[in-house]
């Protein structure tokens, strides 16, 4: 992933200059450059105030987890989660997994990440019938740079596609990650849920 290289192998200004060719100057009314898929997700989940650890292999992925549990002192805290593979894949950090809202933190995979707008859409098969206002205030989600997509009607059709036999319900977007702030009305009726995403290189 384009994005990804680059955090790893940062380009020094010199020789970014040296990528724009000469007279590179647009024009006010040529359409704008549009960004790679996973550029345009961090841009704008970063300015949703996700929280994003980007990870290479699943022992980076229990590292990451360790520093966020560190972090909130949420060892031997309540976890809710209804994936069990994750329950076995956590069992080890001293964790109680159960259903419950009152949970410090809610431990999940998603669906897809949508670049368009930074959200993380999530269905039934990741929340039961679970509205998220009924889920705790923290997320850990976990995802792969396999999920990322442009827009959430093309994660409606990837829903649809691998989920043949039965579609599932409760189909809905994540996208505000921090407090909302007085008089943003364009957050007003959402759930705001401080989120960390663990996002796994699998391309």
């Amino acid at each position: 992933m384009n994005l990804f290289k680059r955090f790893l192998n940062p380009k020094s200004k010199s020789d970014e200059e040296k990528d724009v060719p000469e007279n590179a100057e647009r024009g006010k009314y040529m359409p704008e450059v549009k960004l790679p898929t996973d550029e345009r997700f961090m841009m704008n989940f970063k300015n949703n105030g996700g929280k994003f650890l980007y990870c290479i292999d699943n022992s980076e992925i229990k590292e990451a987890f360790d520093n966020i549990l560190m972090e909130n002192d949420w060892y031997e805290k309540e976890c809710c989660c209804f994936d069990k593979n994750l329950i076995n894949k956590f069992d080890g950090f001293n964790l109680k997994f159960n259903h419950s809202a009152n949970a410090e933190f809610f431990l999940s995979t998603c669906e897809f990440l949508v670049a368009n707008d930074g959200s993380i859409l999530i269905s039934s098969n990741q929340i039961k019938e679970r509205k998220l206002h009924d889920l705790p205030s923290n997320f850990v989600i976990l995802s792969s740079t396999s999920q990322l997509i442009d827009t959430i009607g093309e994660g409606l059709r990837g829903i649809k596609f691998r989920n043949r036999q039965q579609i599932p319900s409760n189909i809905t977007t994540i996208k505000n990650f921090e407090t909302k702030k007085e008089g943003d009305f364009m957050s007003y009726g959402s759930s705001t849920k401080n989120l960390y995403l663990l996002l796994l290189e699998d391309l």
